[in-house]
């Protein structure tokens, strides 16, 4: 009777053993749901690399503006430095503002505003202190776009282009979707899963 009571004890505490790690190891890995595509994206203020507090209002561009959450040491997000780099230039005089945000817990400001330096990135970076904001999207991965129209409705969510590897890109879906919205047509794929690094979330 001991040895029976004895075994169930045993099997109850390895249920619970169990269910205790389960729910911590999707507690660890859990990222909030992003806004539907069409939903208000509300206004947000976060500290640039040099610690001044920028407003996306402050940023956005008349015509829309694309937010995408970057990494220093992401190998694929520093695949699309140049990518990111081109659309920001190119679109800036039609009036699409391109805003990086870095929300990896490990890497500082400092960091953010040397890996600027060195890559020749101009469009401005923000620092996203507690993940507030990659929680607040939804955003898992670098590198990962949000396309806003100048409605401050979200209107793309997603990758970039489908490949890392700039020589094999064949579907370059968020400049495809900047176009659409320059020319007020509808957007064909409004979401392209991202791929990248995860955010190392605080």
């Amino acid at each position: 009777m001991k040895t029976r009571n004895l075994s169930i004890l045993l099997a109850g505490l390895f249920v619970i053993a169990g269910a205790v790690c389960a729910a911590a190891a999707r507690a660890e890995g859990e990222v909030p749901a992003p806004p539907a595509i069409g939903a208000t994206i509300e206004d947000f203020t976060l500290p640039d690399y040099d610690n001044k507090d920028r407003s996306l209002k402050s940023l956005a561009g008349k015509n829309g503006t694309v937010l995408i959450f970057v990494a220093v040491q992401c190998p694929v997000s520093n695949a699309y430095n140049e990518r990111m780099e081109k659309l920001a230039q190119e679109y800036q005089a039609k009036g699409i503002a391109v805003i990086g945000i870095n929300s990896n817990v490990a890497e500082d400001a400092a960091a953010v505003k040397n890996h600027a330096s060195t890559h020749n990135l101009t469009f401005p970076i923000l620092k996203d202190p507690g993940n507030k904001i990659a929680d607040k999207f939804g955003a898992s991965v670098t590198p990962e776009a949000y396309l806003i129209d100048r409605n401050n409705k979200l209107v793309y969510h997603g990758r970039i282009d489908n490949a890392r590897n700039a020589a094999e890109v064949q579907s370059a879906d968020l400049r495809n979707a900047i176009e659409a919205t320059l020319s007020g047509k509808p957007i064909e794929k409004t979401e392209a899963k991202a791929f990248g690094c995860s955010i190392k979330r605080s």
